[in-house]
């Protein structure tokens, strides 16, 4: 695939490019509409966070282009809101691309992902190597999803956790 060059060459929801770094076979299996995350505790647990967490903002869940849904949306920044630091550089490379999908329509902000359960949270800037990685994750999840089978599974310690276990491991 040839390097890209504008965000108009490959879109893609952020979630996927949390599952490229969570699990490579969830993010296949996202990708072709098989999904479990509606009736998964955990997924439940994080809507409930994002609905009753930070109730004084006014711009929560925009959905940009019809593509990538931020948590919330301020003058200067941009916050994903997560459950846990478990997977922390999925969360950042979500934000990441946030971040770079909206520099690609002119939009600078900042990154900041909240942990409100851990009572904290991690200030992000998109720098160029950062920009190269989301490139590069972005090039990834196009092989991953064009190819014609997922992946093969691969025993993690999340997966116990996962929507998708049972289909997996079941």
């Amino acid at each position: 695939m040839e390097d890209i060059q504008e965000i108009s060459d490959v879109r893609f929801q952020g979630i996927k490019i949390n599952y490229l770094y969570v699990c490579k076979r969830k993010l296949w299996l996202f990708s072709k509409n098989i999904t479990f995350e509606n009736t998964s505790d955990k997924v439940l647990l994080g809507k409930v966070l994002h609905e009753y967490s930070y109730p004084k903002e006014n711009a929560k869940e925009v959905l940009i282009d019809n593509l990538i849904m931020i948590d919330i949306l301020s003058d200067g920044s941009i916050r994903e809101v997560k459950y846990s630091s478990k997977m922390k550089e999925a969360d950042i490379m979500q934000v990441m691309y946030y971040l770079y999908y909206l520099k690609q329509k002119g939009i600078q902000k900042q990154g900041i992902i909240n942990y409100p359960k851990e009572k904290r949270k991690e200030v992000l800037e998109l720098t160029p190597e950062y920009e190269e990685r989301v490139k590069q994750a972005l090039k990834e999840i196009e092989e991953i999803t064009t190819k014609p089978f997922p992946p093969p599974v691969q025993k993690q310690k999340i997966c116990k956790s996962c929507a998708y276990y049972e289909f997996c491991w079941g």
